[in-house]
């Protein structure tokens, strides 16, 4: 049976009531949770964007399940202080967290002052920080003069074992990119033969662990409302890579989906009236080759989405995957 995971969106919810959000999660009967990790939301529409480090120490703290993050090392996070977390939370939380580590986009990079770096030398700088993190982690003091550059860092306060990390890729070519460091891969949603590549590539050059999917949602009373959800909260869903990786402020977001077809919009977040419909389109994603999917309604409302996945959407899909 697969994994059925929540997303919390630091976007869009005020941390209080995402912490609220994830404690339901797991009454509501799902599997673990996973939160995203910006400076800035998506669109000043979504108005939040809480401390990711911060809060899933909370998180962790009042729940039982698994809760991972996205993270990207490098720029506006050293590599080291990384560490420091992630060997906090691991050592405070066995075996419940994990981190799925990624490039980073300029929405959340471009404070430090520091110029956006092209993705192949972003590639370069992960791989180096990835490196230096599981070094510290496994206890060694470290020395480090590339991307990155590290003096004699050591991390004192070390878990009996280190968290997963896991990378991000949203193409094959990363997906090839990451297997030869990644202990798991997450990716989020798009079309079915798209999904298929980055699964496969994935595989296919060695990697290992989970295949992870991240489904944004939009789950209402009717078709309209839905859409109505997804138009206000996830019109950025309108746009892709390379185009999400270089902007920088919310507000070019919204500039740049002026005049696109929010029709669109339905293949970046699955709509749906029905439960079980819902979990229908859902399953056909996950049997591409995932062990887990984290579902992230992305309406604001979380309470009304989690009573609806604890009565029907959950059910339904676990019955189908």
């Amino acid at each position: 049976m697969v994994f059925i995971g929540f997303h919390a969106s630091h976007e869009q919810v005020a941390p209080s009531a995402l912490l609220d959000a994830v404690v339901g999660a797991e009454r509501a009967g799902f599997d673990g949770a996973m939160c995203s990790d910006h400076l800035a939301p998506w669109s000043p529409v979504q108005g939040h964007s809480g401390f990711a480090l911060s809060w899933i120490a909370a998180a962790l703290a009042r729940t039982d399940f698994s809760i991972g993050m996205v993270n990207a090392p490098g720029q506006r996070y050293h590599p080291v202080m990384i560490a420091q977390a992630f060997a906090t939370l691991a050592e405070m939380f066995p075996r419940r967290f994990w981190a799925a580590m990624g490039s980073g986009e300029a929405v959340n990079e471009h404070v430090t002052g520091d110029g956006w770096p092209a993705k192949h030398i972003r590639n370069e700088r992960l791989r180096e920080s990835v490196d230096v993190i599981h070094r510290l982690l496994g206890g060694e003091e470290v020395d480090h003069d590339g991307l990155v550059r590290v003096h004699r860092a050591r991390v004192w306060s070390l878990p009996a074992e280190p968290p997963p990390l896991f990378a991000t890729a949203v193409s094959a070519e990363t997906a090839a990119w990451a297997a030869s460091w990644a202990q798991g891969l997450a990716t989020v949603a798009q079309e079915p033969e798209s999904l298929r590549r980055v699964v496969d590539a994935y595989r296919s050059a060695g990697g290992a662990g989970p295949c992870i999917l991240q489904v944004h949602l939009s789950l209402a009373k009717d078709d309209e409302a839905a859409f109505a959800i997804a138009r206000e909260q996830w019109k950025n869903g309108l746009l892709s890579p390379p185009v999400t990786w270089d902007l920088e402020q919310p507000e070019d977001f919204d500039a740049a989906v002026a005049g696109l077809d929010e029709q669109d919009l339905r293949r970046a977040v699955l709509m749906d009236d029905d439960a079980s419909s819902l979990a229908d389109r859902i399953a056909d994603l996950v049997r591409i080759g995932f062990e887990r999917v984290y579902l992230h309604h992305v309406g604001t409302d979380q309470s009304w989405f989690l009573d609806a996945a604890a009565s029907e959407l959950i059910p339904a899909l676990k019955e189908r995957v």
